[in-house]
């Protein structure tokens, strides 16, 4: 995965940007405030399609504006693409993959990319919902079919949620439930299938580079935490599912959501056997979150054939010295990479790829 062009017209703060990149290392510099995130943002809604910073597409179109676009030419399996899209107050945004309409739940999977940003670093002492939407990007890239399956439980979800709150109110039969059960279980057992089978893989491959990052001194082990199960086991997921939903059925049309599934599950990461989030140091959770990370590029190289592109932002001010030389040395001459920084000088050692500065929107190499 190589990306090699990136075209901006009224985005953020950059009026027209037509930037060419390295195969290797893109290094943007400046002042905070001046852009660089803004280009890290483009690739990654190129990739996901949608931000990671704002769920509201026309904060993305530059001040003043009644449109905007980004535009990336990359090549996937030695094949050049473009993907562009176009953002339009008002309107739901438009997507063309080499220049045919193609719908936003599809976007996923034909341009790779991990972020890795500081609020990564809360990974394992912040909230279950940061573990899930890592999990659940690592393998919506690597599969499609899993994105387009999480999109349809997350539809049956709200709509079950939607039914308790009338069910509550009066304004509708309890009986109406069974059909929305039935769909949800199934749904549900399909993506936690597939999360348990993926963490299986991304253990190995984190413990792998955990014990790299610490001299094989400790062992890191992540495991997938099945919200009500008991010891975490269970054979029959779509059975245990349909019983779980009739069991908390009194409970959820009291609360009005839906109180069981894979919407309510997380992940443990335990070092050397203790759990890394109730008694690691910040050191460990940082080398933990690094390791993550390596391993989430080399899980998406392992089901598609080639690493994603890396999206670094403003994340090597955050990481010792011993933790980004790993970083610089694994990424080197393999995988693409975008780092914003403010300060040049964590870069002092690095004789390879592109150094671009940023000023206010405008861009020079």
């Amino acid at each position: 995965m190589r990306v090699n062009r990136l075209v901006l017209h009224n985005f953020r703060n950059y009026v027209n940007l037509n930037l060419d990149f390295s195969a290797n290392i893109n290094v943007f510099i400046g002042p905070n405030a001046q852009g660089k995130t803004n280009l890290i943002e483009a690739l990654y809604l190129a990739a996901m399609g949608r931000s990671h910073r704002t769920n509201t597409d026309h904060e993305l179109i530059r001040w003043d504006q009644a449109a905007a676009s980004i535009e990336v030419i990359f090549f996937r399996q030695d094949v050049e693409n473009s993907l562009k899209i176009k953002l339009i107050t008002s309107q739901n945004k438009e997507i063309l993959y080499n220049s045919h309409p193609l719908p936003a739940r599809e976007i996923v999977g034909s341009l790779n990319a991990i972020l890795f940003s500081p609020e990564d670093l809360l990974l394992v002492k912040g909230a279950p919902a940061l573990r899930r939407r890592f999990l659940d990007n690592e393998i919506s890239q690597a599969n499609p079919v899993y994105y387009r399956q999480l999109l349809a439980y997350n539809r049956l979800l709200g709509q079950r949620n939607n039914l308790l709150k009338k069910i509550r109110d009066g304004r509708a039969a309890a009986d109406l439930l069974s059909p929305w059960d039935e769909q949800l279980a199934d749904a549900a057992a399909n993506i936690t299938q597939k999360r348990m089978e993926s963490i299986k893989k991304l253990t190995m491959l984190a413990n792998l580079h955990h014990r790299k990052l610490t001299g094989s001194r400790e062992s890191l082990t992540v495991n997938y935490f099945l919200n009500g199960a008991r010891q975490n086991k269970v054979g029959d997921l779509n059975g245990w599912y349909h019983e779980q939903l009739e069991q908390q059925r009194k409970q959820d049309i009291f609360s009005g959501s839906t109180g069981i599934g894979p919407h309510r599950d997380d992940l443990t990461f335990l070092v050397n056997g203790k759990n890394l989030r109730n008694f690691g140091s910040q050191g460990q959770q940082r080398t933990g979150v690094l390791a993550l990370k390596l391993a989430e590029l080399e899980f998406i190289k392992s089901e598609t054939g080639e690493y994603p592109i890396l999206l670094l932002d403003d994340v090597m001010s955050e990481l010792d010295v011993a933790r980004r030389s790993e970083l610089l040395l694994f990424i080197r001459e393999r995988i693409q990479t975008f780092i914003t920084a403010a300060d040049e000088q964590y870069f002092a050692h690095i004789k390879f790829g592109k150094f671009y500065h940023i000023q206010g929107g405008m861009v020079t190499e």
